[in-house]
């Protein structure tokens, strides 16, 4: 078997896989929890917008249950919260999530982890997803989890998102995928 080159993911996201504008709403009428918008940016090297990325979430419902089975605290998870979201960037690089302020999850050892979504990114360039957390600006949980403490501690506000002033349901989260701002990614 001969080995050939591999191929750059996308950009061709905006084919088949965003085309329903609904997977930006985790959180449907009737969620429990502190209903935010999350406005996340795809930046390249440059600081150029990416206008062809897709971003996905997975994260908790407002109490720190995941809609997934696999979650000991399924049985207990908000029906009304999907959990998931999937948006293509705009021109300017941005797509806008309606979700909740995810509860603090447990974890294996008994320990919890900060409120913190899951994110993958895909974009041209990439071989593979690039994954990252957001984290929230102030969450006295910040200092305790285990999984931002793996950051080098200079690198660690790349993963932290912040309120908008003048509307403080707002959260905004900048994702660079390389260069000197480059945010932390997480091999997984």
């Amino acid at each position: 078997m001969e080995a050939t080159p591999s191929q750059t993911v996308g950009p061709f996201f905006h084919l088949c896989l965003t085309v329903d504008e609904t997977l930006g709403r985790l959180a449907g009428p009737g969620a429990e929890g502190e209903r935010v918008t999350l406005v996340c940016r795809v930046l390249d090297g440059d600081g150029i917008p990416l206008n062809d990325a897709m971003i996905e979430l997975w994260q908790a419902d407002g109490t720190g249950a995941y809609n997934h089975p696999d979650d000991p605290r399924y049985a207990d998870h908000d029906p009304a919260f999907r959990g998931f979201g999937r948006l293509a960037t705009n021109e300017q690089g941005v797509c806008v999530f309606e979700t909740v302020k995810p509860g603090c999850a447990p974890t294996s050892n008994g320990t919890r982890e900060a409120p913190h979504i899951n994110v993958s990114v895909f974009a041209r360039g990439l071989l593979k997803r690039a994954v990252t957390r957001i984290y929230f600006a102030g969450d006295p949980a910040n200092e305790q989890d285990p999984v931002l403490a793996l950051a080098p501690p200079d690198r660690r506000n790349t993963l932290i998102a912040h309120p908008d002033p003048d509307q403080p349901s707002v959260w905004k989260f900048d994702i660079h995928l390389c260069g000197e701002r480059e945010t932390v990614f997480f091999e997984i």
